[in-house]
């Protein structure tokens, strides 16, 4: 980012969640808004105009819904990362919002630590959950059964250190928990990950749940 502020647009249909979205972003250093939206289509276009790094998108809204607008996001050459917002917590289009390329997916009622947090985090191209989208995401899983949608990777392509990492990126844990874990170095899980993320041909942590959980490589717990 080159010592730059992280560039951020807002998106929702709510014009006094957008406020309140701006003011805690506008009062962290290296953190600024660059624009607003209030459906998914203008989102996309603000985006095309102001290059943010990050948008912090509003999962429902009238006309282009963001699990739309987040699709069109990331298809476009250099995109910005996602971060889902929904005032949910049983929302049924987590799965949705992941699958079309969300980095992250938070509470609109999160802390605002916790949202300048994964702001910062999914801006470094790693992805944010928080414990109860993942829960949520995983409860799903369970009740629907593994959907097979995806095929899993051929055997002895992943180490079995890269398989646990992998199972353990799965659970939602981070760098740092994943490095507790197996008595190692974060350096070192962060290193794993990568070499997962690439064997896979996947964008990030997110893309390793979703297909993890998709192909049967982790069984949901019941």
């Amino acid at each position: 980012m080159s010592g730059r502020p992280l560039r951020v647009l807002i998106a929702d249909d709510q014009r006094l969640m957008r406020a309140g979205l701006a003011m805690i972003i506008d009062s962290e250093d290296g953190l600024e808004v660059v624009g607003e939206a209030d459906d998914g289509a203008e989102a996309v276009r603000a985006a095309r105009r102001t290059r943010p790094d990050v948008v912090l998108m509003d999962v429902r809204m009238p006309g282009t819904d963001g699990i739309t607008a987040t699709g069109r996001l990331v298809a476009e050459d250099d995109p910005a990362k996602v971060v889902i917002l929904t005032t949910f917590d049983a929302d049924e289009l987590v799965y949705e919002a992941l699958r079309a390329g969300a980095s992250g997916f938070l509470l609109k009622d999160a802390p605002a630590p916790e949202l300048v947090n994964a702001v910062r985090v999914v801006a470094q191209g790693q992805a944010m959950l928080s414990p109860v989208i993942t829960r949520r995401l995983l409860d799903d899983f369970a009740r629907r059964g593994v959907a097979q949608a995806q095929q899993a990777p051929p055997p002895g392509l992943l180490t079995s250190r890269e398989h646990e990492v992998l199972l353990l990126v799965a659970e939602g844990l981070s760098n740092g928990e994943i490095a507790e874990r197996l008595v190692v170095g974060e350096t070192t899980v962060k290193t794993h990950v990568g070499r997962v993320l690439a064997k896979l041909g996947l964008r990030d942590r997110v893309q390793a749940v979703v297909l993890a959980y998709e192909t049967g490589l982790v069984t949901p717990r019941r």
